[in-house]
């Protein structure tokens, strides 16, 4: 599997011209949209690789747009916007954004980025080393990008399932958000700590019950750790 198509959705057009460009050097198909019920109706019948979302759009909104994408496509979607504040960024995340630039950006920082999410979910053109995790009623494989709980596969956003790899791959070793941000995210993230929280609050409503021998953990004043059941 190669990341071969990017939708651009953005009601700025010199942003898109800007970005088209700078993708198509580095060999990426390039999909533009300049509102978001456009996007919708693009994503679905072209079914790019990743999306590049602006929040601010007209028609449907980027957060709208995004919740569209997440009921039936897990593909990567980094999210643009001008706006700042913690608080979007903490929206765009909980519905399923896995990454999030602010304007005014560098267009080789997106590059940047997009190359990361290419080699972290192993989308390039090398052949990806397996690399699996597997425990009671869990099962994180991300050669073939895939979460499988008490035996049946769970669609998750890519961050989602690379912060669980991480933590499933050092058991019972601690974290702390910053930590988790520099392994998982990298790049130099601009985010705040609380991205880590709401990925974990994710995580944990999708693996809910499913076992007593593990456990994602909150070491309160420290960060998280992925537990194991020392009794089994």
């Amino acid at each position: 599997m190669s990341l071969e198509k990017i939708l651009i959705v953005d009601d700025d057009k010199n942003i898109c011209d800007v970005l088209r460009l700078y993708l198509e050097k580095e060999g990426y198909g390039v999909i533009l949209s300049h509102d978001g019920n456009e996007a919708v109706v693009k994503f679905n019948a072209l079914k790019p690789d990743l999306v590049l979302l602006d929040i601010m759009l007209p028609g449907m909104d980027g957060l709208q747009v995004c919740r569209e994408i997440r009921k039936k496509s897990s593909v990567p979607i980094i999210m643009i916007t001008a706006k700042g504040e913690t608080i979007d960024k903490v929206i765009g995340l909980e519905i399923g954004g896995d990454d999030y630039i602010v304007k005014p950006f560098d267009a080789k920082e997106v590059i940047a980025r997009i190359n990361a999410i290419t080699r972290r979910l192993g989308l390039g053109n090398a052949k990806p080393e397996s690399r699996e995790v597997k425990y009671d009623g869990l099962s994180v494989n991300m050669t073939r990008y895939e979460l499988k709980v008490a035996g049946k596969i769970i669609e998750t956003p890519p961050k989602e399932l690379e912060l669980l790899y991480y933590l499933a791959s050092n058991p019972n070793r601690v974290y702390t958000r910053d930590q988790l941000l520099d392994e998982v995210w990298g790049f130099d993230y601009y985010g705040d700590s609380r991205t880590i929280d709401v990925h974990i609050k994710r995580l944990r409503e999708k693996l809910e019950g499913v076992s007593e021998k593990w456990s994602l953990k909150t070491v309160w004043g420290v960060g998280y750790k992925f537990e194991m059941n020392d009794e089994d």
